[in-house]
């Protein structure tokens, strides 16, 4: 019986520390997450140098706990793969300085992932005794809404990786993050907007859908985030006496707020797949998880004859499987990063298979 190839995936690109072990690139062994959410949310959000002390203080006894829960030792890893970018440089620097030591130490390869490509990979793996994931099949789209990014990739038949657009401004995680704290709903936004919204009319508050007829496959949330404020300040959110009144409609703006969101994510996905004759549209990050977004682009790409995949929550958010599966494709493909991989803040990203 041929023996497994076993990747370490590092990932520490912003407040997530997670180490995972995953075999031949698709078959998860372990894959250990600590978010940071609850230390960050007094806050309002992610604050850089905090989150890089948090790696370093819980980066190595979640490495043990990893390969303890995978049953393996250091010894018998394979590949180290780790995010190098794009993500907050300090945090980054944690992953990367000790994926090389790992790499020195044992003698084994190291590859730098991107973190997007990353995400792209969620879609192909599978947990203890689930089946594996289906082949991709080809060419298809992939539409990445993660943390500051908000992005459209044609996942070409060769391998290739071709960016399509992307935000302009505020990437829809951003903007979720930013309603919510105006509201009042505390950090992170999306998953609270998600609940809130199931109790609301979508239709109550036509908030704008900006770039939605634009001919581009570029997103622009900004104007969409100061059309709820300004929509706030007129009903007198900040008025004591009138702000009881208001919140009874929350629901509804929350609603209509995600509604018009998912509404633009869901036409510029289409159009993506109708432009390169795609055949099947993934979805992932962290905005994966939202379930009107789900919802609605599952309708979409079934009106259109495409197929919908996407990742289970918990692969949604970052997590080091992920990098695992994306370092060992990379691999695969010959690449070798040496010992003076370092962080960037824009990696470049011209292959996912």
């Amino acid at each position: 019986m041929t023996r497994s190839h076993l990747t370490l995936g590092i990932e520490t690109s912003c407040d997530e520390t997670s180490f995972a072990v995953v075999a031949d690139g698709r078959r998860i062994l372990a894959n250990v997450i600590l978010s940071q959410t609850r230390e960050h949310r007094r806050y309002g959000g992610v604050v850089p140098e905090l989150a890089s002390r948090r790696h370093l203080t819980n980066a190595v006894p979640l490495l043990h706990e990893a390969l303890a829960e995978a049953g393996i030792g250091l010894d018998d890893l394979d590949l180290i793969a780790v995010t190098r970018g794009p993500g907050l440089v300090g945090a980054l620097l944690v992953g990367v300085a000790l994926a090389k030591a790992l790499a020195w130490a044992l003698d084994k390869p190291l590859v730098g992932v991107h973190h997007l490509a990353g995400h792209i990979h969620a879609n192909f793996l599978a947990g203890p005794g689930e089946e594996p994931a289906p082949a991709p099949r080809l060419p298809a789209v992939a539409l990445v809404v993660s943390g500051g990014h908000t992005d459209l990739f044609h996942l070409q038949a060769d391998g290739g990786l071709e960016w399509l657009g992307g935000t302009r401004d505020d990437a829809a995680g951003e903007a979720f993050d930013k309603v919510a704290r105006e509201l009042g709903l505390g950090y992170p936004g999306g998953p609270v907007i998600d609940r809130l919204a199931a109790r609301g009319d979508p239709q109550a508050f036509p908030f704008p859908r900006a770039m939605l007829d634009d001919d581009s496959l570029d997103f622009s949330f900004s104007g969409l985030k100061t059309a709820v404020i300004y929509e706030l300040e007129r009903r007198g959110w900040r008025d004591p006496d009138r702000r009881a009144e208001l919140e009874a409609h929350l629901p509804d703006l929350a609603a209509g707020f995600q509604q018009a969101v998912v509404d633009v994510l869901v036409a510029k996905t289409v159009r993506a797949a109708r432009q390169v004759g795609a055949r099947q549209v993934y979805l992932a990050g962290g905005v994966a998880a939202n379930r009107r977004l789900r919802r609605d682009l599952a309708a979409a790409a079934a009106a259109e004859g495409l197929e919908l995949a996407y990742p289970p929550p918990v692969l949604c958010t970052d997590n080091g499987a992920m990098i695992a599966a994306a370092g060992y494709a990379a691999w695969r493909r010959g690449r070798r990063d040496g010992l003076d991989l370092d962080v960037d803040p824009d990696p470049p990203l011209d292959a996912w298979l």
